[in-house]
């Protein structure tokens, strides 16, 4: 059951875990950018994964948490993208203090709210998104590059790439652009 609810092929074979294609990993202890075959199949998830566990036929004997400590926080429950997508740093701290999310820092939270954006076909996200396009870190650019070549229109998003992949300092940003834009190419 978990080797098949698993969205990107994490389980090569029975008993057997690839930690590079699990989402957990991805969105959690992955520092770098998220490689562009598991981004739409990330889906709307922004930290973490738990379809194997929730697949997982052992877990029917498992017994519900009863720790305070482990329920969700009801501020935390489906908060709207355009408002994660917000945060800086410090605002990130404050919303995140005494959650584990807090532990994977804001840009690479950031970048993962980026991924879910990119997959939501939300255009109201486009202003929250284009926004981050000038952000500090480079893994956050990328991540709103790939979320706006999935957004915007592709002549829009190929007007956007022309101007804007030029001021860019950075190898692996502009990388997302030349991505982002040869999978504008493939939709004509």
């Amino acid at each position: 059951a978990c080797l098949d609810a698993c969205p990107t092929d994490a389980f090569p074979a029975p008993y057997r875990l690839d930690a590079r294609r699990c989402i957990s990993y991805l969105t959690i202890e992955n520092k770098g950018p998220i490689p562009r075959e598991f981004r739409d199949k990330i889906g709307n998830r922004i930290y973490g994964c738990d379809d194997c566990l929730a697949a997982c036929p052992w877990n029917k004997f498992a017994s519900a948490a009863s720790e305070a400590k482990l329920a969700a926080r009801a501020d935390l429950r489906e908060p709207p993208l355009s408002e994660l997508l917000a945060l800086d740093d410090a605002a990130f701290r404050a919303f995140f203090s005494g959650s584990p999310i807090k532990r994977i820092g804001r840009d690479r939270f950031v970048r993962n709210v980026l991924i879910a954006a990119g997959n939501s076909s939300d255009a109201s996200l486009v202003p929250s998104v284009r926004g981050l396009l000038d952000d500090a870190s480079p893994l956050v650019r990328g991540a709103a590059i790939w979320a706006l070549s999935r957004l915007l229109p592709d002549r829009e998003f190929g007007e956007l790439a022309a101007t804007a992949s030029r001021t860019e300092t950075d190898a692996a940003v502009r990388e997302e652009w030349l991505a982002g834009l040869a999978s504008v190419e493939v939709h004509r």
